[in-house]
């Protein structure tokens, strides 16, 4: 190895995701059951809103996210763009929320994820979906697992977010197939409608608006490892236009089929979907269908949490060797070429964070908790993504790269896509903030979520400004010399 090569981390990471690992990569992190079981909570106008969420949300992000991965496909994704639009200040920021979300997100994909696994027992289990202890101590486990195996390597932790994308796909099509059968013989539980499945805009619908934006969230995951796909502006346009129709298709037929078997009064917003599988096996008197989808989204669950370890983990690593951040998040393993200071330090404050909200809390609501920190840690840094896809469409000669795959439509069709989605954006970061209408406390509510929002936000630019002042000694003492 070079001198060159050895001094620069980045130069070092291994290209080991090709472009089945990739699209099974974006399906893992997207795809999500637990939001098809908070959507079949809310009703059947979640029909209408999955659709218009991925027409006004959705697609214009996949182009978004399309044309920067191709124009600029370099470690750090959203970092990266956001520094080469507005500088070094709003790239940390970007970058640093979008690392800080991970902290709330992780528990309550965790929490949800252990729900759906005490269904692999069947009926006899399910009631451990409310057990706090088996909730904390799956989480722990299954987030232990997903960093170990990304610590040992891409090549290795691939195979945990490949077996995630299969995990999460092939349950909810048992699901689907279930709940077309039931429908048939049985008829449906649920009367659709063209009324009822339309968005009902009541206070409760705008209060879910985000969590369904969110949902579709999670394909700018894999840009921040561009530097460890092969052909990253080959593999990166196919990987997500193959994944995003199936995602939008999935969750739409998903919805309908836990509606057609259970009342939306009666899904557990956590593990609805196995809630429904099990329901629906007593009814068809195969107890091992739902028990094998359980057994299945188990995997699944894990590569979903994988994904996110791999991705968000590479924000602070890039930030780290720019310094904005302790030097020790630049640094890789150097056995197994990772950034694992960063996955470690991510997955310590998760579990802190995921203990915290546990006070005084039931499971219900402190999931509620954290899905709407999530939300709002989430969408800040798409507001840079969407605000720097325009800026950089006046940087450089955009139509001469020939490598780039881009927004159709030329700089109107950025500024359409981008101005789209950053609307639908701000508005799901506004709603956030709003507690449900059944909230007990709504104050102590309001008080966790933006403590602990702009809590984070603040630590942020603490360390920001502690390496800005690092870095100018550093010049000072140079210019001595």
């Amino acid at each position: 190895m070079s001198s060159s090569s050895s001094a620069d981390p980045k130069k070092q990471l291994r290209r080991a995701i090709g472009p089945w690992d990739l699209l099974l990569f974006n399906v893992a992190s997207v795809l999500g059951p637990r939001w098809i079981a908070v959507a079949a909570n809310n009703g059947s106008s979640s029909i209408s809103l999955w659709i218009l969420a991925a027409a006004l949300f959705f697609l214009p992000t996949t182009y978004i996210l399309t044309e920067l991965s191709t124009r600029f496909p370099e470690e750090g994704g959203l970092y990266v763009w956001t520094k080469k639009a507005f500088g070094e200040f709003h790239g940390f920021v970007a970058g640093w929320t979008y690392w800080v979300y991970t902290f709330f997100y992780f528990p309550g994909l965790l929490m949800a994820s252990a729900a759906m696994c005490s269904y692999i027992g069947g009926q006899s289990t399910a009631h451990l979906a409310d057990n706090r202890t088996f909730l904390l101590v799956i989480s722990f486990l299954m987030l232990f697992m997903a960093v170990a195996l990304n610590i040992v390597g891409v090549g290795i932790g691939k195979w945990l977010q490949n077996a995630g994308g299969v995990g999460t796909y092939v349950p909810l099509l048992m699901m689907i197939g279930m709940g077309i059968y039931l429908w048939h013989a049985h008829g449906s539980v649920t009367h659709f409608t063209w009324s009822n499945t339309r968005p009902q805009w009541n206070w409760d619908t705008l209060n879910f608006w985000p969590k369904i934006a969110f949902a579709y969230g999670g394909l700018e995951l894999a840009s921040s490892m561009s530097e460890e796909i092969r052909n990253p502006r080959t593999t990166f346009p196919r990987a997500i236009l193959g994944s995003g129709i199936s995602i939008v298709l999935i969750y739409v037929a998903a919805t309908m089929a836990v509606l057609a078997i259970l009342p939306a009064a009666s899904v557990d917003p956590k593990s609805g979907v196995f809630q429904a599988l099990t329901a629906g096996s007593a009814t068809m008197h195969i107890a091992f269908y739902g028990i094998f989808a359980a057994i299945l989204v188990v995997f699944g669950n894990a590569g979903g949490v994988g994904t996110t370890v791999a991705g968000v983990a590479r924000i602070p690593f890039v930030v780290g060797i720019d310094r904005y951040m302790p030097a020790a998040f630049g640094k890789i393993h150097p056995k197994w070429k990772t950034p694992w200071i960063a996955m470690l330090v991510q997955a310590g404050i998760s579990i802190a964070i995921l203990l915290i909200t546990q006070l005084n809390e039931t499971a219900d609501n402190a999931y509620y908790i954290l899905v709407d920190a999530t939300n709002i840690l989430y969408f800040l840094p798409f507001v840079y993504i969407y605000a720097a896809v325009i800026r950089l469409a006046y940087v450089g000669n955009r139509e001469a790269n020939r490598d780039a795959v881009l927004i159709p439509g030329g700089k109107f069709g950025v500024w359409l896509a981008g101005s789209l989605a950053m609307v639908v954006t701000l508005f799901a970061i506004g709603l956030s903030f709003v507690p449900a209408a059944g909230e007990p406390r709504p104050w102590l509510f309001e008080l966790k979520l933006i403590s602990g929002t702009v809590g984070g936000v603040v630590f942020g630019l603490i360390l920001y400004y502690r390496g800005v002042r690092a870095k100018r000694r550093e010049l000072a003492a140079a210019g001595a010399d």
